[in-house]
């Protein structure tokens, strides 16, 4: 059993300060949405957002790794990653090559998210079966043993039930040591928190109810504990883990008019009727003061790491005024 935890500089990096990403899903391939991905990306560089992520739905969408290698020519400063790459869409030995490639075409920004997958249509599109959830997290602990062992210092051979390798070796490995960034997504009490207990530098919870519904402060502090029993159980420090939380569609605005303009314009059918069973939780709309509230109460329950995703590209309001109004009226007490 693992003894030694190194505290990775990301989590160090957000133990007295709160953090901040900013996730998206392109969609489209043509020339202007690529420029508008990049645009985005260094806007969100610019207004001091610490991580850009992309949503990984090759089936629907474009390939994650090759937009975010894209996003390293073209940004300095930000964290990149994909929230959450599906351990079945790739065998592991791949996600360690473009893991370890990004990491070196970025300087050292990667952030390696990972999860089982949710999707049984885009599992169909893409020919893979869509296993129970036990099995796809017994495949998701499979990855995460090649992908660190493909990453070592020498060749690794590994026969699983749904992963095998043979004299497997990612050269060069990724630029940051140990070892980039890794998050697991997910709130399973019994099964997911104590993977991100043995393996992870980060947990991350989220809203959405076919993920855990984490949206109240009550539902953070249930997660939390279950993962210090997990730490506890393995010997391992609670604090060197990052906690953090995903925000599905955010939309803010400075105050109650020109929300419920936005949320027409953008939910015409309405937010509870759109996003409903196990979609709920998906959307959030608040003015500036109840979303201030809102991610404080989050962070006092032990969160301490937010990430948005946005409904539309071209809501650089909600970017803006999260990133100049409630960042800098969230702090850790």
């Amino acid at each position: 059993m693992q003894t030694h935890w190194p505290l990775s500089p990301w989590v160090e990096a957000h133990r007295q300060h709160i953090g901040f990403g900013l996730q998206v899903f392109p969609r489209g391939v043509s020339t202007d949405r690529i420029e508008q991905l990049l645009a985005l990306g260094q806007l969100a560089e610019g207004l001091g957002y610490d991580t850009f992520l992309i949503g990984d739905h090759p089936a629907r969408g474009p390939e994650p790794w090759l937009h975010l290698a894209a996003l390293a020519t073209a940004t300095q400063r930000i964290r990149l990653g994909s929230l959450v790459s599906c351990v079945l869409y790739r065998h592991p030995l791949m996600t360690a090559r473009l893991l370890s490639d990004l990491d070196h075409l970025s300087a050292g920004r990667a952030i390696l998210g990972l999860g089982i997958g949710w999707d049984a249509n885009e599992f169909a599109s893409l020919g893979i079966p869509f296993l129970p959830v036990p099995e796809r997290q017994a495949a998701l602990e499979e990855a995460l043993v090649i992908i660190r062992g493909a990453c070592g210092e020498s060749h690794f051979t590994y026969q699983g039930r749904y992963f095998q390798t043979e004299q497997a070796q990612v050269s060069p490995p990724p630029l940051q040591s140990p070892f980039p960034p890794l998050l697991i997504a997910g709130g399973g009490e019994r099964v997911t928190l104590r993977q991100v207990a043995q393996y992870a530098d980060a947990c991350n919870l989220t809203s959405l109810d076919f993920a855990g519904g984490v949206r109240a402060p009550d539902d953070v502090r249930t997660k939390l504990a279950a993962l210090h029993q997990h730490c506890n159980a393995l010997g391992r420090p609670y604090d060197t883990i990052l906690r953090t939380h995903m925000t599905g569609w955010l939309i803010l605005a400075e105050d109650g008019d020109r929300l419920q303009r936005k949320v027409q314009d953008y939910v015409p059918e309405g937010i509870e009727r759109r996003f409903s069973g196990p979609w709920r939780g998906f959307a959030v709309a608040n003015t500036l003061d109840g979303a201030i509230s809102y991610y404080q109460a989050l962070a006092d329950a032990g969160i301490q790491y937010f990430v948005i995703q946005m409904p539309n590209a071209s809501d650089l309001e909600t970017i803006r005024l999260f990133a100049e109004q409630v960042i800098p009226n969230l702090e850790v007490k």
